[in-house]
């Protein structure tokens, strides 16, 4: 059994302001000599600890004697959000370190046998460098900038929180507390006034997925991408600051939520899904799920390499062959399956010189820097009085009127937004969308059924699906099938061709069949034949290693390579080929 890391406690020249003074009184002088701080910077902090009733600043009669601070009281210590009682024992799996605006966390992930856990070491404040903190709180409460700024907007909730964040630094400067001090003190305001306190330092962690507050009984809980549910370390102090955050989050997009409306859709400012709940709702409490938008794109050099091991080779070449000659596709998986993170890796492949429009509720596709003809539409919630909806049809529809050569949709859930959407692949634009299926099969049964019960014939214009699976057991993903949809036979009946399907006892891929349909496509848009197709795949395949092996994985240089490949096939064959240096943006 190995002992819980000791936690960072962090020492301030306030904490040894607090101890000089307690120990005798002292003079202002004195303490400018012994504080190493200028006479305005000291007098300072000693009129704001004066507010806050830890000591008294004793101004004489006879103007030859110096003023004199006097130690009063220190309250007790406020209950603790990281729990103590229990160390995290156990067998000690992986360490590491993170900070969030130069606020230091150390993650232990520790196996104690029953069940793994997520222990987190955070920074530990003294008394008075809180009871500091409380009074510099005060007086910025006035210059906190309005929550109702719609979060939609990233840009501009990202440049008021950076002005906020200089704001509390010029204040804290003041002090004259050393740099380094100011900028963890600095990032702990700011995770309190614009943020979520230790729930804003959790999301700063890019190892994990989900946020989960259940109630203020139980830990937090976190979802780990290689780990999967951990319990943590960390508690909320009590019901009502769950509900207190809850709300802060729907004040900021010009919501509510309250004992009518007791349940919370929204997004933060980076574009992490929020869902919220109040009793009697969630009749053990309130609760609090923080869905994790991807910080670094994933892109599809990310999926071929390992750890992700998403799809093989040739299978990743005939989806670059197909996003390059405009065939529709829908990636279908389960819930959490990766389907958002595979179609934002595909999306890099269409070429640079063509106009996107994406769509979807909540921000998550991200393009690289080649693809400068793009839009990005986003639903959008109605208000309290429920006006101001904007629909993914709406937004559907909208796109149609932008000359798009390229249309994503997040996901496709009802038959109005899907029959707009398969009416704009009949009217030449390339469609990419995402469909909860588990399989190639499942995914045609769900289009033509209720609810979306679209026609048989319509699924003529859709061209590919690509599966994503989710092995819970082993926590991996893997691109389960990827299926050409037939066309519709005399009798009205559509049928996947299974083209790849995953083998998870050996963790291989395996084709099933030849991919009829791809080959008829390509041979009609490109007059390439069967086996011009197959060695052009092949092509492909080099340079999707050559990248691998550079580790060519950053979403702009993915992008500069395919962008240099639409310009000049032959040459980036050529350089892959050859091994040689990735050539410069």
């Amino acid at each position: 059994m190995l002992p819980s890391p000791a936690p960072f406690v962090l020492q301030t020249k306030i904490d040894q302001f607090v101890q000089l003074v307690r120990s005798e009184r002292r003079g202002l002088e004195q303490l400018t000599r012994e504080l190493r701080m200028s006479p305005t910077a000291l007098e300072t902090l000693a009129g704001l600890m004066e507010q806050a009733g830890v000591v008294q600043i004793d101004y004489p009669l006879n103007v030859m004697e110096k003023p004199q601070v006097v130690f009063v009281q220190l309250p007790s210590e406020p209950r603790k959000s990281v729990s103590d009682e229990e160390p995290a024992l156990g067998r000690l799996i992986e360490t590491y370190t993170f900070k969030a605006d130069d606020v230091p966390a150390t993650v232990e992930i520790r196996d104690s046998g029953r069940e793994r856990l997520y222990h987190v070491s955070l920074v530990e404040l003294s008394v008075p460098t809180r009871i500091f903190l409380d009074q510099i709180k005060e007086q910025l409460i006035k210059s906190v900038p309005a929550e109702s700024s719609d979060v939609a907007d990233v840009e501009r909730v990202m440049a008021v929180r950076k002005g906020f964040h200089d704001t509390i630094r010029k204040t804290l400067a003041r002090y004259e507390l050393g740099s380094e001090t100011t900028e963890m003190l600095a990032g702990l305001l700011l995770h309190i006034m614009f943020g979520l306190g230790e729930l804003d330092l959790l999301n700063r962690d890019d190892w994990l997925e989900e946020i989960a507050v259940n109630n203020a009984k139980s830990p937090i809980g976190v979802y780990h991408r290689r780990f999967g549910w951990l319990k943590t370390n960390i508690y909320m102090p009590d019901e009502n600051a769950i509900f207190n955050y809850a709300s802060q989050i729907a004040r900021r997009v010009g919501r509510q939520i309250a004992t009518l409306t007791p349940i919370l859709d929204a997004r933060l400012e980076m574009g992490d899904r929020v869902c919220a709940t109040l009793v009697p709702i969630s009749s053990h409490g309130n609760t609090i799920t923080i869905r994790r938008f991807a910080r670094v794109p994933w892109t599809i050099i990310n999926l071929l390499g390992e750890p992700a091991h998403t799809m093989n080779l040739e299978m990743a070449a005939m989806l670059w062959q197909a996003f390059h000659y405009e065939l529709n596709m829908m990636v279908v998986g389960g819930t959490a399956s990766g389907k958002t993170s595979a179609l934002n890796a595909l999306a890099a492949f269409v070429p640079p010189n063509q106009r996107i429009i994406t769509i979807e509720d909540t921000r998550e596709l991200t393009l690289p820097k080649h693809q400068w003809n793009w839009i990005p539409l986003l639903t959008r919630l109605p208000n309290p009085e429920g006006q101001g909806e904007v629909t993914m049809l709406d937004c559907i529809t909208t796109s149609l009127r932008m000359r798009p050569d390229r249309i994503f949709v997040g996901e496709i859930r009802k038959q109005r937004e899907a029959e707009v959407a398969f009416e704009a692949m009949h009217t030449g634009h390339s469609v990419y969308s995402t469909l909860h299926a588990d399989t190639a099969t499942q995914a045609v049964r769900r289009m033509t059924n209720p609810p979306i019960e679209l026609p048989a014939a319509e699924l003529d214009t859709l061209h590919l699906l690509v599966v994503q699976f989710r092995d819970r057991r082993r926590n991996l993903r893997r691109t389960l099938e990827i299926a050409e949809v037939s066309e519709a036979s005399e009798d009205n009946v559509v049928e996947p061709n299974i083209v790849f399907r995953w083998r998870p006892r050996s963790d291989t891929w395996e084709k099933v069949s030849e991919p009829a349909r791809f080959y008829k496509e390509l041979n009609l848009h490109t007059g390439m034949t069967k086996e011009k197709i197959m060695d052009d795949n092949k092509k492909r395949q080099t340079i999707l290693r050559w990248m691998i092996k550079n580790k060519i994985t950053d979403i702009d240089s993915v992008g500069n390579i395919f962008s240099l490949y639409y310009s000049n096939p032959e040459e980036v064959f050529d350089i892959a080929n050859r091994n040689l240096e990735a050539p410069a943006a």
